[in-house]
């Protein structure tokens, strides 16, 4: 009973400093803090997937103490490798670290004057965003109590990660909206608008491109105009027709495919397959009432895009469609204003 108010305590504490920030870096060292302190262990770690980039997902330590860095980085790999069973079991117990055929570096682990380890998933929604280590200094039994203590607190983890991830995709996608408006109401480059377009939405939804295609009526083809993140290989490969996917999009469908290899309305899947796209998502360009192109988006892990990300691809898409229209006004102003100085020249003559 006392251990379990001990427990209630450290919650409640922990709680109300979570409450007072959202800096993630912060939280998740109160968060490892506590369960070293609570469950009178040597050490914590945070492995949080990192995957800022398509092409390598790997567990990084980004909350730790009571470990040298020399060790914290040789724990990294590993961490991936538990992943699965941490998955299955809700945890892992490793009674004496430095024999468990499960792990590595036993003479790291030695050194380290670690004794047990107990891993548990960080999790939000069902979704493993991570592992919490905790490191004992001698060889150590958990109990079912302590267990589901560490437990809570990678819960918290999770949580604080989420609502940080939160506000940081929030301020990022404010900064893009005002850096595209910016560039709407400063320039006429249609292109240069585009091209900064796609960017911003690769690195902020950290996918593997995107691209801008227009609709070109006489070939019933769509013309790119601009892309981020793909090969010129891939974008020389050939004309795409305005049909299936595509064909879809321009009468003003978003279509979200979870794999291109298995939707009979993707095209150039043997060029898709060896550019590394597996996911794609199709959303109309509109101007006006009319739809004039699409926005491509494509992941190199199998994905469903969600609800908030087909947003903010749609109100980019719009925005982009704004630009476009923007273009074609002053342009036919400007054939306007010759026409004019036309007239009024064959007037004078």
């Amino acid at each position: 009973m006392l251990i379990q108010k001990e427990y209630f305590k450290s919650l409640t504490r922990l709680s109300r400093e979570l409450g007072k920030t959202d800096d993630q870096e912060k939280m998740l060292h109160l968060i490892v803090s506590v369960a070293v302190e609570t469950l009178k262990a040597k050490a914590a770690v945070i492995f949080l997937i990192e995957e800022d980039s398509e092409d390598s997902i790997r567990n990084v330590a980004v909350a730790q103490v009571g470990l040298s860095e020399k060790y914290i980085h040789a724990g990294t790999a590993h961490a991936m490798k538990i992943s699965p069973q941490l998955l299955k079991d809700g945890y892992m117990y490793f009674r004496d670290a430095t024999t468990d055929k499960r792990l590595m570096n036993y003479k790291a682990k030695k050194a380290e004057g670690i004794g047990s380890i107990l891993s548990v998933p960080v999790m939000d929604k069902g979704q493993m965003l991570g592992i919490l280590s905790l490191y004992t200094k001698g060889v150590r039994t958990f109990t079912r109590d302590e267990i589901d203590f560490l437990s809570i607190l990678a819960e918290q983890g999770g949580a604080a990660i989420k609502n940080a991830n939160l506000i940081r995709k929030l301020r990022n996608q404010s900064k893009i909206f005002l850096k595209l408006a910016t560039s709407i109401s400063a320039s006429l480059d249609v292109k240069t608008i585009l091209q900064a377009m796609t960017e911003d939405l690769v690195k902020d939804l950290c996918i593997k491109a995107a691209s801008v295609r227009l609709l070109d009526d006489k070939s019933r083809t769509v013309k790119l105009v601009a892309s981020y993140g793909l090969s010129d290989k891939y974008l020389n490969k050939g004309p795409i027709m305005a049909d299936k996917n595509i064909g879809k999009a321009l009468k003003g469908q978003t279509i979200n495919i979870k794999n291109v290899f298995e939707d009979d309305g993707v095209q150039y899947k043997k060029e898709k397959k060896e550019e590394g796209i597996v996911s794609m998502l199709y959303v109309p360009i509109r101007s006006e009432d009319d739809v004039i192109g699409v926005l491509n988006v494509y992941s190199g892990r199998q994905k469903e895009f969600s609800e908030d990300e087909i947003l903010l691809v749609t109100a980019l898409a719009y925005q982009g469609g704004l630009a476009i229209r923007n273009a074609c006004i002053y342009m036919t102003m400007q054939d306007d204003i010759k026409d004019l100085k036309d007239n009024i020249y064959k007037c004078w003559f």
